[in-house]
């Protein structure tokens, strides 16, 4: 797991540089335009470096309480960034940037995975989750948290990652029941 997260922070930094960044974010147009990679590098690029550190330590601490395998952490990073990146072309949004909507999704993930598996406690996580989605699509997010990252918070993200992880976890629940 570690491995993953170290290389996973050094490509976050990376993607801080010129003129790296100008390649890796999320861009509307350019996908349209066919530079598809966007959509999965825009999750991996911040608008400054607070926003890097914040989303940074979520995934480190959220990697540290569910300790996914290295598999695990590959498989949950990569398809739950493709699933945000491909559901926000469905949205207004033209640029966006960061790894918030991975991280919903993977704590969803690994929160509803322990739950389904008879861990009673995580369906305080998920309800924690699942209100904390709710707020924001109707109350808003923090104007805090925008202020500090220098950008709206983009709570489509965070809705599309959340659900992303979530269905990843049903669908594996059943995947491995009807496989014993």
């Amino acid at each position: 797991m570690y491995p993953v997260l170290i290389f996973t922070s050094l490509l976050c930094v990376l993607f801080q540089l010129e003129p790296v960044q100008a390649w890796v974010v999320w861009d509307k147009s350019a996908i349209v335009d066919g530079q598809w990679w966007r959509i999965l590098t825009g999750n991996f690029s911040h608008t400054n470096y607070s926003h890097l550190l914040m989303n940074l330590a979520g995934l480190w601490i959220i990697s540290y309480l569910f300790q996914p395998t290295r598999k695990q952490l590959i498989s949950a990073l990569v398809l739950i960034s493709l699933v945000t990146g491909l559901a926000l072309l469905l949205s207004s949004i033209q640029i966006y940037v960061g790894l918030s909507g991975t991280l919903h999704g993977l704590f969803g993930l690994f929160a509803l995975r322990e739950a389904l598996n008879g861990r009673k406690s995580s369906w305080l996580l998920v309800l924690g989750l699942v209100a904390k989605i709710a707020w924001e699509q109707l109350v808003g997010p923090s104007s805090t948290t925008g202020e500090l990252i220098n950008a709206r918070v983009a709570v489509e993200a965070h809705l599309a990652g959340a659900l992303a992880g979530g269905s990843i976890a049903i669908v594996s629940f059943f995947m491995s029941k009807k496989a014993n």
